[in-house]
């Protein structure tokens, strides 16, 4: 039985891997931005443990955990936790790019700094999910591009620091999966929603437990999944 910690357990691909994972007995620990999350998450998976942090404000995380029982052991942190706001260039505020910024690249960079004792220890698991935006950018998804290529890169880089000492590094790159985010999306976009177009939450969950279930003598760096309609 591993020990994991999710970021994004709440809705979309980290709702879908979270079940999937409670099902089969592991061990989880639920990140949530407030106590009152943390109160729904705990109550929808039986057994689990929370953790209360606010992604929007990676300066905060590190107290905000000192408050908190930490685990002694862990197995896996799984940073899915997103968020997403389009805009050309020209239109983007600092607030706007601040945000995502956050959200998707420092508090993820902060959270594994403060979990890397437990991971090296148990030779552990860091996974991303990324985003196709991680490897390309198109108009108007400038600022969650960026968020998405600098979170590739702090992902490749501690590959490269923590490799000698056995933590694997995995980054999964889904195309459009439908969900909450896809919806926002397609709003910003003005366009029609149809989440049978979209890749469903559930095989990138497949995809992600292929990379953990995977034996040690070999790791998956980089997994892209792209809808198959």
């Amino acid at each position: 039985m591993a020990t994991h910690l999710i970021t994004g357990a709440g809705s979309g691909i980290g709702a879908a891997l979270t079940r999937r994972l409670h099902e089969r007995g592991d061990e989880l620990i639920l990140l949530a931005r407030d106590a009152g999350r943390a109160k729904e998450l705990a109550a929808q998976y039986e057994g689990a443990r929370t953790l209360v942090a606010d992604l929007s404000d990676p300066d905060r995380i590190s107290r905000s955990l000192g408050m908190q029982p930490m685990p002694d052991h862990l197995d896996s942190l799984l940073h899915i936790a997103g968020i997403v706001d389009l805009g050309p260039i020209a239109e983007l505020r600092p607030r706007t790019w601040h945000q995502q910024l956050n959200a998707n690249l420092i508090s993820p960079a902060e959270l594994t700094r403060l979990f890397l004792p437990q991971l090296r220890a148990s030779q552990g698991h860091v996974l991303f999910v990324n985003s196709g935006a991680g490897l390309k950018a198109h108009a108007e998804w400038g600022a969650y591009a960026a968020s998405k290529h600098g979170l590739k890169a702090l992902a490749d880089s501690l590959r490269e620091e923590e490799h000698a000492g056995g933590v694997r590094v995995t980054s999964v790159y889904p195309g459009r999966t439908a969900g909450p985010m896809q919806a926002k999306v397609h709003s910003q976009e003005g366009k029609e929603y149809d989440a049978s177009r979209w890749i469903n939450p559930e095989s990138v969950a497949t995809t992600i437990l292929t990379a953990l279930d995977l034996p040690r003598d070999a790791e998956i760096n980089d997994l892209t999944v792209r809808p198959g309609r």
